[in-house]
């Protein structure tokens, strides 16, 4: 079993209510627990993150970064025989609380995977898609969502004039910054990034890390790594697990 202690005294929070979209939020752990068909696999997690900034997740493979970092936004819910004790809170957020909107949350966390994920579409659609599903109307204002969006993660400028060709022609760090674009459209609370440069180049890394670099000044960041040299470089905080 891993067991992983940064900080024990996480405050309490009153709310479940979730925050306005536009504000950052604090992220604290207590004495969470991950077992998957009664085997633990975390137990004891304790650490509290503030608002801004980029803690790195390192340690052996099989330790548990993952499954917790599953936790966070509840994609926990979705492994079979996965069951969690302890709590964590998003700003005002009791994520594991019954009363918990789960589709809000994920909106208000967005998610990183280790292998890029384009939906297999337009640039354009693949940014337009979660904005209609999380009500977003107006098509002028999904223009300026995505806008903003693609020059945040750098990538305006690459595909201003192919906004409507397949994402999938992308090169695979461009694929990577078009998720992290997604992502930001939704205008989340935190980000958690696993392992987000594993499938990428050395020279799309640098480009992927010099953007968590930036975007660790705006919002939590929460990234798995086991890349020791890129956590020196990109981490504010360093925490480890460890059997």
């Amino acid at each position: 079993m891993s067991e992983f202690s940064i900080i024990n005294n996480a405050p309490q929070y009153p709310s479940s209510e979730l925050l306005c979209a536009d504000e950052c939020a604090s992220i604290c752990v207590r004495d969470v627990g991950v077992s998957y068909h009664g085997r633990p696999v975390l137990g004891g997690v304790s650490m509290q993150l503030p608002e801004r900034g980029v803690t790195a997740l390192i340690g052996p493979s099989g330790c548990g970064k993952t499954s917790f970092l599953n936790c966070l936004n509840r994609l926990c819910d979705l492994i079979p025989g996965c069951a969690v004790n302890g709590q964590v809170q998003i700003g005002d957020v009791t994520v594991f609380d019954a009363q918990t909107d789960v589709v809000a949350l994920r909106r208000r966390v967005g998610m990183i995977f280790q292998k890029p994920n384009p939906l297999p579409m337009s640039i354009r659609r693949n940014l337009e898609l979660p904005l209609i599903e999380h009500g977003v109307r107006d098509r002028r204002h999904r223009h300026e969502i995505i806008e903003k969006s693609l020059i945040d993660v750098g990538l305006l400028e690459e595909v201003k004039d192919r906004l409507d060709a397949s994402a999938l022609s992308l090169s695979g760090g461009q694929q990577q910054q078009l998720c992290l674009a997604r992502a930001l459209a939704l205008s989340p609370q935190v980000l958690l990034l696993d392992e987000p440069c594993s499938a990428l180049d050395p020279l799309a890394s640098r480009v992927v890390e010099e953007l968590i670099d930036n975007l660790g000044q705006q919002y939590p960041i929460v990234m798995v790594t086991h890349n020791l040299a890129q956590a020196r470089r990109v981490a504010d905080d360093v925490a480890v697990f460890w059997n």
